[in-house]
């Protein structure tokens, strides 16, 4: 058992805290920016919570951070209050934030000169793979700091990989990001053409689904999709964050993401028509549009 403390508990951070404390079996001590929400988690799961990020990590082992961009996450981490001033040498910092591959080789630095070891471990898995303890986490660091953080970090995990140094984990989550957004719009104008097509959509992707077009968002979303109900997941408002980040990095390697970019447009018409907390898969709207 480790002493563990957890900043940021939205819809993905408090149920990670969550594995960490029931199934992780650690010591928790949780900060959220709004205090009520931080009480409801130890109303659910036990622990304590810390009037700011500095005092709830002080005698640490491992500090997690999943908040919403970079300026968050450089308003918990740096500063008198933040999680580096409170940190002791030797411990671990672990970012599940998905932010860019620049301010994770910033705060890597920033650790490194502060004797603490740092991690960006972006997840992927969305809300019930948080709630399942069923999240995929691309890390980025050293290997050794890997190896000692991974068993804490598997407690709501189904895949740990170290994909690279400080960065790495970032960079991979941009590919599952812009892989994503391919899948989502291709699967919108499936379903879409088969219900102008006259065809019956449950058939139609019980057969397809079962051939080279099979991807998990067929198998989780379609009947959702095809129901027009999209509360089911990763808002617009967040993917288009990721998007921008993504299309930012291509920008400075020089890679082309054409269907990135133009996805990214996409979701603005779908934010425009007040879908701003819909669920990823809500591009199908555009196209059901009269």
């Amino acid at each position: 058992m480790a002493k563990v403390a957890f900043i940021g508990l939205g819809v993905m951070g408090f149920p990670m805290a969550g594995h960490l404390k029931n199934k992780g079996g650690h010591e928790l001590t949780v900060y959220n920016r709004t205090a009520a929400k931080a009480e409801k988690w130890i109303e659910k799961f036990g622990g304590a919570s810390a009037p700011t990020p500095r005092q709830a990590v002080e005698g640490a082992d491992f500090v997690f951070t999943c908040v919403g961009n970079d300026d968050d996450l450089r308003s918990v981490t740096v500063g008198p209050d933040g999680v580096f001033a409170g940190m002791r040498k030797g411990a671990t910092y672990i970012d599940n934030t998905t932010a860019s591959a620049t301010i994770a080789r910033e705060l890597a630095e920033f650790g490194k000169g502060k004797g603490i070891d740092v991690l960006d471990a972006p997840v992927s898995g969305g809300q019930a793979g948080a709630e399942n303890g069923q999240l995929s986490v691309m890390v980025g660091g050293d290997p050794a700091v890997f190896d000692r953080a991974k068993p804490v970090i598997d407690a709501y995990a189904k895949m740990v990989g170290l994909m690279g140094p400080a960065g790495a984990g970032q960079l991979t989550k941009m590919v599952n990001q812009i892989c994503i957004a391919g899948l989502v719009q291709g699967l919108s104008e499936g379903i879409h053409f088969a219900k102008r097509a006259g065809l019956d959509v449950e058939k139609v992707v019980s057969v397809v689904s079962k051939g080279a077009a099979q991807s998990w968002q067929m198998e989780n979303r379609y009947k959702t999709m095809d129901a027009g109900k999209f509360d089911f997941g990763f808002a617009v408002d967040w993917m288009r964050k990721d998007l921008a980040i993504c299309l930012d990095e291509a920008r400075k390697s020089g890679a082309k993401l054409p269907v990135a970019a133009l996805v990214d447009q996409l979701y603005a018409q779908v934010q425009a028509m007040g879908g701003k907390r819909w669920d990823t898969s809500s591009l199908i709207a555009l196209l059901e549009r009269e």
